[in-house]
C-alpha cells in the first residue's frame, strides 16, 4: 500500500471522502507488549486532530498510575488540541486477585453501560476501551451486544479495543485488527517492569 492508497476499491456506492472518512473499530490484541501504548499514540494523533477523547480503563485499578493518563490529561485541558475523559472501571487486577471478581465484574458491565451512554449522546470522536478484551473474553460483557452497539453507533464516533484473547466474533467485525506477537521481553529474564517502560 504505496502511500496510503488501497490496493482495490471495493464497489460498495461510496465516494472516496466517505469511504475514507467511515468510522473504525480497530483491535490490538495478542500476548505482546504495545497494545494499550499503540491506542494511546492513536489518542495523540486524535488530540491533534481537536477529537473530543474518551478513554475508559478496564480492569486496571484505580490506584494505578498510568503515565499517558497525565500526558493525555493534561494535553486535553491545554485547549490547544481536544478534550480528554478519563474514566477507570476496574477495581483491580482480577486476572490475579480473583477473590474480588465479582466487583471487577460490576465495574466492567458499569464502565460498557457509561460507554453505551456515551456512543448514543455522540460524546466522543475516538474512544478508548483499554483492556476491554478481557471482560469480553471472561463473559462479563457479552460480545454480541458490543458488536450491535459498535455496529449501530451514530455519527463518525472511532472505537479502539485493547487487550488479550479479543473475541474472535469481534476481530471478524472489526475493520483494523493487530495481533502483538512476543518475540522477546526484559521479563523473560527476570527483570521486573519500569517506570517509564510499562507505566
Amino acid at each position: 500500500m504505496p502511500q496510503g492508497k488501497p490496493e482495490a476499491v471495493p464497489d460498495d456506492g461510496l465516494t472516496t471522502r466517505q469511504r475514507r472518512n467511515r468510522a473504525l473499530v480497530l483491535v490490538h490484541t495478542g500476548p505482546g507488549k504495545g497494545k494499550s501504548t499503540a491506542a494511546f499514540g492513536l489518542a495523540l494523533r486524535a488530540w491533534t486532530q481537536g477529537w473530543p477523547i474518551g478513554v475508559f480503563q478496564f480492569v486496571k485499578s484505580a490506584k494505578w498510575k498510568v503515565g499517558e493518563e497525565k500526558a493525555l490529561t493534561t494535553l486535553g485541558a491545554s485547549g490547544e488540541g481536544g478534550s480528554v475523559a478519563w474514566h477507570k472501571m476496574g477495581a483491580g487486577w482480577s486476572w490475579v486477585q480473583r477473590d474480588s471478581q465479582l466487583s471487577n465484574e460490576e465495574a466492567a458491565r458499569e464502565g460498557w453501560e457509561q460507554v453505551k451512554r456515551d456512543l448514543a449522546a455522540e460524546t466522543h470522536r475516538l474512544y478508548v476501551l483499554d483492556e476491554f478484551a478481557y471482560p469480553l473474553h471472561w463473559g462479563w460483557v457479552d460480545t454480541a451486544e458490543v458488536i450491535e452497539v459498535l455496529r449501530d453507533r451514530p455519527g463518525t464516533q472511532h472505537v479502539v479495543i485493547t487487550g488479550r484473547n479479543a473475541p474472535q466474533e469481534l476481530m471478524d467485525f472489526a475493520d483494523l485488527v493487530t495481533e502483538m506477537t512476543k518475540v522477546k521481553h526484559p521479563m523473560d529474564a527476570g527483570q521486573k517492569g519500569q517506570r517509564g517502560i510499562e507505566w
